[in-house]
């Protein structure tokens, strides 16, 4: 006997990304040689003074039910970290914490959206975001920023995609899976268009906030276009700059009524997040920044080294980021030159004959590319460069 799952759950797909991540996994546990390119996630450990608040927590008994929507200590904490980075002033009321970012965005998702109304999505966008739209019964829209305009929407696209239906923005920045990120004089010409558009509600995506190396000092959309304040949920989280994936923390800050919405939806979900999480997101908001310099500096290493030697393979163009820790190259005259279908294709070549696992461009609205995370070792990059080579240099 079959059952049949709801319509909702039919309309989304697996994650690609976590679906190589466990590819990659699996090869390994089989005995295979494969160098895994796929997770977005650093390579570093918590750091000491992160972990030790976390298990004071735990060893001081600070492990039960808090707040749905986050314990005052750490919403203090959020609220000083937008003042002191991004010039964004919060209350309490303001403030939700979630499991991770990802659950911030859902719950947005499922906070604005009614069945029908459109969010926009410029692609490439992180993998996730199209499907959460859809699982709100919303419609994505998602205008496409090639590598000839950086990977950034314009916008003359932005206004274009706009219609009756808009209800949503989703932008990320610096972004997954690119790397580029907007400029001021960037977010305030999106800006204007959005001023003319008041029903639409703003979800900046600024995870990757402090793993930046830009020409200009970081800014969100806020801190250029104050005047959209009242329609703006900044959302940001731990798990990148801190090297805190598993300790599932994210959060946002916006309009009071959204936010109770998003923090109502949570408590018929998931309820809080973690408790020890949190105390462990305090120690890091509060705390000593030395440890994200620190690896922010080893992130930028690595792409210089991993972005210059993509572009000496045959049939690979790879745009410099501004920050995360992602190459996404463009490989349309590669997979021209070995007569592959398309990216997918081109991906499953990469496994076989090079044993490097890397993540579709497809899954991210962008056919014909690929996206490799460097938040790993420098050794491992290089060898993952020769095995590609190999892979994609004529023989003899």
């Amino acid at each position: 006997m079959t059952i049949a799952v709801s319509r909702r759950a039919q309309r989304v797909k697996p994650s690609p990304t976590l679906a190589v991540t466990a590819l990659a996994a699996r090869l390994k546990a089989e005995g295979k040689d494969v160098i895994g390119l796929g997770a977005g996630e650093p390579d570093f450990d918590t750091p000491a003074h992160i972990a030790a608040a976390g298990v004071q927590a735990i060893t001081s008994g600070f492990t039960r039910y808090t707040n749905v929507d986050g314990v005052p200590e750490l919403k203090d904490a959020i609220i000083a970290k937008f003042k002191r980075d991004n010039n964004i002033s919060y209350e309490r009321k303001q403030i939700l914490v979630s499991s991770g970012a990802k659950q911030t965005i859902f719950n947005l998702c499922l906070a604005v959206l009614d069945e029908g109304d459109e969010a926009i999505i410029p692609a490439p966008y992180w993998v996730s975001y199209p499907d959460m739209v859809l699982l709100a019964d919303g419609v994505p829209v998602t205008p496409y920023a090639g590598p000839e305009q950086g990977y950034k929407i314009t916008p003359a696209q932005l206004s274009a995609a706009i219609t009756p239906k808009t209800r949503l923005l989703l932008i990320n920045s610096p972004s997954n899976p690119t790397g580029a990120a907007y400029t001021a004089a960037e977010w305030r010409a999106l800006g204007e268009v959005l001023l003319k558009h008041p029903r639409i509600v703003i979800g900046t995506d600024d995870m990757y906030e402090k793993i930046y190396w830009g020409s200009e000092p970081f800014t969100s959309l806020l801190t250029v276009v104050p005047q959209l304040y009242d329609r703006t949920v900044t959302i940001n989280g731990c798990s990148k700059a801190y090297a805190m994936t598993g300790w599932r923390i994210g959060y946002c800050g916006g309009p009071a009524e959204v936010v109770a919405a998003m923090a109502t939806i949570q408590g018929q979900s998931t309820s809080n997040a973690a408790s020890m999480s949190q105390k462990a997101a305090i120690a890091a908001l509060n705390g000593d920044q030395g440890c994200v310099a620190t690896m922010n500096k080893a992130f930028k290493e690595r792409h210089d080294y991993f972005v210059g030697a993509l572009n000496t393979l045959p049939g690979v163009s790879c745009h410099p980021a501004s920050g995360a820790f992602y190459a996404f190259a463009d490989v349309h005259e590669a997979i021209s030159t070995l007569g592959l279908k398309d990216d997918d294709a081109f991906a499953e070549y990469l496994i076989h004959k090079a044993g490097v696992v890397v993540v579709a461009g497809s899954g991210f609205g962008a056919p014909g590319h690929i996206r490799m995370s460097f938040a790993c070792s420098r050794a491992t990059l290089e060898q993952a460069i020769s095995r590609m080579r190999g892979a994609l240099e004529p023989a003899g």
